[in-house]
């Protein structure tokens, strides 16, 4: 019988391969070009360029274009103006040469996002005029627009169903059904306390990860079709960027203070309880501060309230003074715990999903390529750094 190989996550530590600091400002944005040693980088200091590796190993622009305007961002050779315009080039096949193809005038405010679709032939884009719009790429014509209620600062696209996924500033995703002219709404969804600053879609699980400025990530299943939502904490600043990793079932996070973190999604994960109101402690019954009535007939002092994160219930500090990880939860750093779910947490449920790395750079974008496992973070200290923080080892399945 023929043996058949299959991937299996590794947990090792992160090696960095390269480091392109010619930059004299910000790096916006920086991407690996596939099955190339190559990169291309945005800079505040409105220069793209276009790094290929020499065989002394490092790597050297092969093209330095300065744009008239600054930009922030580039999705595959299409660049993001932080004017209401981006701009589409074509590169020559030796990434000698880069040509303007085209011009989109699309938006009233600043671009934040742009997405391409080569399947339909779309490229979507929003920009902080609150506007959603989808350009055929082949003429560069408008086909939709879409008003939302705040501007937007993440967007996936599932070709199989046309359902774009928008996350805005007000912490809201909006799933939007999108034809050849025109959109409907779908359903709206909220978690956040902070606004979304990235989104991540797996087709294959239908699976979406939402991050953002409160330090959290959500993962929402919409097949599942039943409201399920994970919350990963495991970052201490904004989450700057989510890719996904469907090879090994990894989640990789990053943050703006460097933080790095691969998640591992191949295991059955815990939905967080809602928190329950009460009056009083649920736990020694003690009045809570606002529950005069209690206070005054039992001749005691108000308590704060607290909530356990395992179980969910009121509390107060005396009754849950201990701390716990609970990673199947999304909890790998220890959070507050009621005295009976401490005891019923055991040493495998406080195993670790998740390994932490620190990129030593403040992040600012992050590029993954699940061809190689190569993943790219550029920062505010002007730094690509170039490394290779996921591999496979392989198995034999008998």
């Amino acid at each position: 019988m023929a043996a058949e190989i299959q991937p299996k996550p590794q947990t090792r530590t992160p090696v960095l391969l390269n480091k392109i600091e010619a930059s004299q400002d910000v790096v916006n944005t920086a991407v690996i070009i596939p099955k190339e040693d190559g990169v291309i980088s945005v800079s505040d200091d409105r220069t793209i360029r276009i790094w290929l590796k020499r065989d002394s190993g490092q790597y050297w622009p092969s093209i330095y274009h300065t744009m008239s305007g600054e930009y922030s961002s580039l999705i595959s050779y299409s660049c993001i103006d932080i004017l209401p315009v981006f701009q589409e080039f074509i590169l020559s096949e030796d990434y000698n040469k880069m040509t303007p193809e085209r011009t989109y005038e699309a938006h009233q405010g600043k671009v934040t996002v742009v997405l391409f679709v080569l399947e339909m032939e779309w490229v979507l884009s929003t920009g902080q005029d609150k506007n959603l719009t989808w350009h055929c790429s082949e003429s560069g014509t408008q086909l939709g627009l879409y008003r939302t209620i705040a501007w937007v600062s993440g967007l996936q696209f599932d070709v199989e169903t046309r359902h774009a996924f928008v996350g805005d500033h007000s912490g809201q995703v909006t799933i939007l059904k999108l034809e050849q002219d025109s959109c409907s709404l779908v359903t709206t969804f909220k978690g956040h306390t902070g606004n979304v600053t990235a989104l991540c879609w797996d087709p294959a699980q239908r699976v979406l990860f939402s991050g953002s400025s409160d330090h959290s990530i959500i993962m929402w299943d919409i097949g599942g079709r039943k409201g399920t939502a994970i919350e990963l904490q495991g970052h201490n600043d904004k989450v700057q960027g989510l890719c996904y990793a469907p090879h090994t079932r990894q989640l990789i996070s990053c943050s703006s203070d460097g933080g790095i973190v691969i998640w591992n999604m191949d295991v059955t994960r815990q939905e967080t309880p809602e928190w329950l109101d009460s009056d009083s402690c649920q736990k020694c019954e003690q009045p809570f501060f606002w529950n005069f009535k209690q206070m005054w007939d039992s001749k005691k002092i108000g308590l704060r309230q607290h909530h356990c994160r395992k179980c969910g219930q009121a509390v107060c500090g005396k009754c849950s003074a201990k701390r716990s990880t609970i990673p199947l939860m999304g909890f790998e750093f220890e959070v507050r715990v009621c005295d009976s779910c401490h005891e019923s947490i055991t040493e495998e449920d406080r195993a670790p999903t998740a390994t932490f790395h620190d990129s030593k750079h403040s992040i600012v974008y992050m590029h993954y390529e699940p061809t190689t496992g190569w993943l790219l973070t550029s920062g505010a200290d002007k730094v690509v750094k170039h490394e290779m923080y996921l591999g496979c080892e392989y198995q034999l399945d008998m």
